[in-house]
């Protein structure tokens, strides 16, 4: 997989096709049979499944639930949020995407039955199922912190990268005016899980340099409020961003998460180990926490126990991702509950892997496909440069251009693999090519 790894990430970078050698299985002959395989939602997860069951099985009913019209390409916010790119950069629409020989259910899912090996649709439709494949991705919860809004994204100093491509172009819009004339600049992170861990590290990063372009980077005090005593879960990089916070005189604060926010003094309020505490700002990035959505949550799938028990996500084996309790449902992307694994990256390397471990189990085999936990984080650190950072499950950098790309270096090419080769990668991904 690691060489397959560095010849399609090769190829992405420079501009190559994209048409490379799939993972195993994606080459070998379809596999008949009759299975109905629904897939819950029609995200990034859900397309790339939907089109690489199709390549894989002859004869089988796929069925994708999701009423969503649109499908944004979210590693492209952060781009939005630093002027670079508009906002319909990150929109085209669900149905582009979807295979044709599919059954396409448009309208929102409302109860997962794993007993009954159903899901019912928002109009009440029954939908039945041999193997679910739930790719339903995650919520965000803003209603978790305090005062908080969508309505607020764009006035008075607050910007919300995470909450669309629209939300994105508006936070720039108010990181731009801050940039202008200086202040307090406040970034922060969600104590739970959350997609591409490193997004409130780029802009704060971004942030800074617009900062120090614009000649108003001694007007302004940036002030950066980590979860936990790290900024990152790996503790290299974490102790590289540590570094780089402290060269270029970003503050940070530990154990702090927000949970309230009043626009109308601009104060945001955390909760520390030393009780509530209230910091200013005249910019801030909010980032909600993150959790299933509600018809995972309230379903029998979640984890029962451990840290994540708030937080929905489905109870599946880190390097099969197959339930543990419902050994014919799978989860993939953001909503999977393993240690790793938010990022369209990580998608990448977990769909073939569900795909193939479903096809073993219908030929009544043992699979050898597994998950090593791969996550890709293009590390924004300034404009137009970036750290390639790659990493998985035991915290091991696993760089695809060892001694080419050095994965804690600022380097511009590590910049054209996000602004450039990762759109064109990530549409490989969503027809099954990737």
């Amino acid at each position: 997989m690691r060489t397959n790894r560095r010849q399609f990430l090769g190829l992405a970078a420079t501009g190559a096709t994209l048409a490379v050698a799939p993972l195993s299985g994606a080459s070998a002959a379809p596999i008949k049979t009759s299975a109905r395989i629904v897939v819950l939602g029609a995200g990034a997860a859900g397309t790339a499944l939907a089109n690489r069951l199709t390549q894989r099985f002859d004869g089988a009913k796929i069925i994708i639930i999701d009423g969503r019209k649109q499908h944004f390409y979210q590693p492209g916010f952060t781009l939005i949020a630093a002027g670079l790119k508009s906002a319909d950069y990150s929109v085209s629409t669900t149905g582009e995407w979807l295979p044709r020989n599919i059954e396409w259910i448009e309208e929102a899912a409302a109860e997962i039955d794993p007993g009954a090996k159903q899901v019912v649709t928002a109009s009440g439709k029954a939908v039945p199922y041999d193997f679910l494949f739930v790719a339903t991705g995650l919520r965000l919860d803003y209603g978790a912190i305090e005062g908080m809004s969508l309505d607020l994204i764009g006035k008075d100093g607050i910007g919300s990268v995470y909450a669309g491509p629209n939300y994105a172009a508006k936070t720039w819009e108010e990181m731009s005016r801050f940039t202008d004339k200086g202040g307090v600049a406040l970034f922060s992170r969600p104590a739970t899980e959350m997609k591409c861990a490193g997004a409130p590290l780029k802009y704060a990063f971004l942030t800074d340099d617009y900062a120090v372009q614009k000649g108003t980077r001694s007007k302004s005090k940036m002030i950066y409020a980590a979860q936990n005593k790290t900024f990152f879960s790996v503790p290299i990089v974490s102790e590289k961003v540590r570094m780089l916070f402290e060269e270029r005189g970003i503050d940070p604060v530990y154990d702090h998460v927000m949970t309230k926010i009043d626009p109308g003094r601009k104060i945001a309020t955390f909760k520390t180990l030393e009780g509530d505490k209230e910091i200013g700002y005249d910019f801030t990035n909010v980032i909600p926490p993150m959790r299933a959505p509600e018809v995972v949550m309230n379903s029998p799938l979640p984890w029962k126990e451990g840290i994540w028990v708030d937080q929905g996500w489905v109870e599946v084996d880190k390097h099969t991702l197959r339930h543990v309790r419902y050994p014919d449902v799978f989860a993939v992307g953001d909503i999977a509950g393993v240690p790793k694994g938010k990022t369209a990256a990580s998608v990448k390397w977990q769909v073939p892997v569900a795909v193939e471990q479903l096809a073993s189990q219908i030929e009544g085999k043992e699979s050898v496909a597994r998950y090593d936990g791969y996550t890709s984080c293009p590390l924004i650190t300034r404009i137009g440069k970036a750290m390639l950072v790659e990493f998985d499950y035991n915290n091991n950098l696993t760089p695809s251009f060892p001694g080419i790309i050095a994965p804690l270096e600022e380097l511009w090419i590590s910049w054209l693999m996000k602004e450039i080769a990762l759109k064109p990668t990530y549409n490989a991904m969503l027809r099954g090519r990737a």
